[in-house]
């Protein structure tokens, strides 16, 4: 059984992979991903090894998150201002109350544009930081979900996964999603098996206001995977993973159908007809967060970009002390 410093370090690596894997198809439909890259789709990162704004913001998740947890300081207030930081990479815009030096910013790789989402940037350029009680728009894309991973480490993952999600996200969809990933991600943290986490997780969402349709999305996909049939027309049953709720369950019916399998789930995740790169990478998520680290191929782990800096943030966070 991996240990806990080998599902961070394969949880943050392997959501970088599923997003190098599905940046290069996330506007193409399936059918034109089968004619381009054979019938089989995209089967590694061979073609291109690029991360896209979901890795990028999923280390800025983490640089806020570890830098409050060292400060002491509010980690949502932390985290928006690492966004702020991410902000500028893409715009090169100061906004107030953000630090434009260090870090990630000496990381020149996250400069580059990688089809940034337009509700993250519209949000982040007003200067206002979306809350659970003051929503800055009624949002439910994927943006919020696909960026949470690090917040598993702390001990209220979903509430925590929410109110980052939340900076930019306003509606539900898109921050609950958010919360549900960062607790089932939490769940294979600490060696729960993926079956149970996910029912867990259900269990969860049924006393939350607002979750019915993440749930919904989430019983679907368990319920395709029970079927046993993992296609790209099945995946096409749960939407093309656009909004939060999609998202989720593209990935976690993706991880069921090949729950021992880090390769194949992961391709089963980025091809299909819609926002490939953030399934695939949230797909990563969970599969590198319940096999560790060890179960991606190393070609993989060591040729994705920025694959030093992903490891040495991971291990950071891996060392946070359970509360």
């Amino acid at each position: 059984m991996p240990g806990r410093k080998s599902r961070m370090i394969g949880c943050l690596l392997g959501g970088a992979i599923g997003d190098a894997m599905g940046y290069p198809v996330e506007f193409m439909r399936y059918a034109e991903i089968a004619r381009y890259f054979g019938g089989a789709g995209v089967r590694d990162i061979s073609n291109s090894n690029l991360i896209s704004d979901d890795t990028q913001m999923t280390l800025f998740t983490a640089e806020g998150l570890l830098n409050a947890y060292k400060t002491k300081r509010s980690p949502v207030k932390c985290v928006y201002r690492s966004y702020l930081r991410w902000y500028y990479t893409q715009s090169l815009a100061k906004m107030p109350g953000a630090k434009y030096e260090g870090g990630l910013l000496n990381e020149k790789p996250l400069y580059a544009s990688r089809a940034p989402g337009s509700t993250c940037l519209s949000s982040l350029s007003g200067g206002k930081m979306g809350t659970l009680a003051k929503p800055i728009n009624n949002s439910r894309g994927c943006g919020g979900v696909m960026r949470v991973a690090p917040c598993a480490v702390f001990p209220d993952a979903f509430s925590l996964g929410c109110r980052v999600a939340a900076i930019t996200h306003g509606h539900p969809g898109g921050y609950i999603s958010a919360g549900a990933l960062a607790m089932l991600l939490q769940r294979l943290y600490y060696g729960q098996s993926l079956p149970d986490a996910v029912t867990d997780v259900m269990a969860e969402l049924e006393e939350i206001e607002g979750a019915e349709s993440t749930l919904a999305g989430l019983e679907k996909a368990a319920a395709l995977a029970e079927e046993g049939r993992p296609c790209a027309p099945t995946v096409k049953e749960l939407g093309g993973g656009w909004v939060g709720e999609e998202a989720l369950s593209i990935a976690v019916y993706s991880a069921l159908s090949f729950p021992n399998n880090f390769p194949q789930a992961v391709r089963l995740a980025v091809n299909h007809d819609g926002d490939s790169d953030s399934t695939g990478s949230i797909c990563g998520n969970i599969m590198g967060m319940l096999l560790g680290a060890g179960a991606i191929p190393v070609e993989w782990r060591d040729g994705v970009e920025l694959c030093n800096v992903i490891r040495a943030y991971a291990v950071r966070l891996s060392t946070i002390p359970q509360e």
